[in-house]
């Protein structure tokens, strides 16, 4: 799953054991300097005054751009105003998005306790109305692919100290890569990162918009995602440091939202 390569962490987390299954990916090039970045960022935007009255208007709000961006990296661009209208029409990939969008909330508190059971939960809103009802929910069954989604399970579980960011791109880079249903699985490895982040508290309020982040940086997305699946040291380094980037550009993207909010 991870590189064999990998540098021990120049600095641990409180709390982390030396035999942490992630501990060693702290140490590849720019990683530590990538997840400072990241965290500066969504402390900055945590600190934003319209969060203390209107954090509920700016997560419903971050949760459709979330969507809209998501649904766009799957192929479906739909315009923003389109989806604030309810005009987005009846594409699968949209209608999948904007329900997984609005189903997180409610599995945050599962997440961390049953992993497995979240994501068949995810893939049955990302997939209904695009996939048939009998692989709803369903993983492959591959011998691999099982492997490693319970390893994954285990590291969401709690098998891992490192800081959310890491935990969250590793989560997003495994179902990417390991596709478990067949279809949604894009959906669903993006909003499996973003409850990792919202579970792990770096952003309990659902704030930032790290699927934005991904749009914006679309074409470098997918080469490092490319990368991480190489499993080289080189390979993984490139997908989590771009994994921090797009965060750094979700809290801008919701720094963004909170002033338009602000300005009502």
């Amino acid at each position: 799953m991870f590189p064999s390569g990998s540098r021990p962490a120049a600095w641990a987390p409180s709390g982390a054991r030396p035999d942490d299954p992630l501990l060693p990916l702290l140490g590849l090039p720019g990683v530590t300097a990538a997840v400072a970045a990241a965290r500066e960022s969504v402390d900055e935007l945590l600190g934003h005054r319209v969060l203390r009255r209107h954090s509920a208007a700016v997560t419903a709000e971050s949760a459709l751009r979330g969507a809209r961006a998501s649904a766009a990296l799957d192929g479906v661009n739909v315009p923003l105003p389109q989806l604030r209208t309810g005009a987005a029409g009846d594409d699968p990939v949209v209608r999948g998005a904007l329900r997984v969008s609005a189903g997180v909330g409610e599995l945050v508190d599962t997440w961390a306790r049953a992993p497995l059971q979240v994501l068949a939960r995810l893939h049955v809103l990302a997939a209904a109305g695009a996939a048939g009802s009998e692989s709803l929910g369903r993983p492959s069954g591959r011998p691999d692919n099982t492997a490693r989604l319970d390893a994954l399970g285990r590291l969401v579980a709690g098998d891992t100290a490192v800081p959310a960011i890491v935990l969250a791109a590793v989560v997003h880079g495994e179902l990417r890569t390991l596709a478990p249903f067949g279809s949604a699985d894009g959906l669903v490895a993006r909003a499996a990162a973003r409850l990792t982040m919202i579970s792990r508290g770096l952003d309990p309020k659902s704030i930032t918009v790290p699927e934005v982040g991904h749009l914006e940086l679309r074409a470098e997305y997918e080469a490092a995602l490319a990368s991480y699946r190489t499993g080289t040291p080189d390979g993984v380094a490139s997908w989590l440091r771009h994994c921090c980037t797009a965060v750094e550009l979700g809290a801008r993207e919701a720094l963004a939202i909170c002033e338009a909010v602000r300005r009502r």
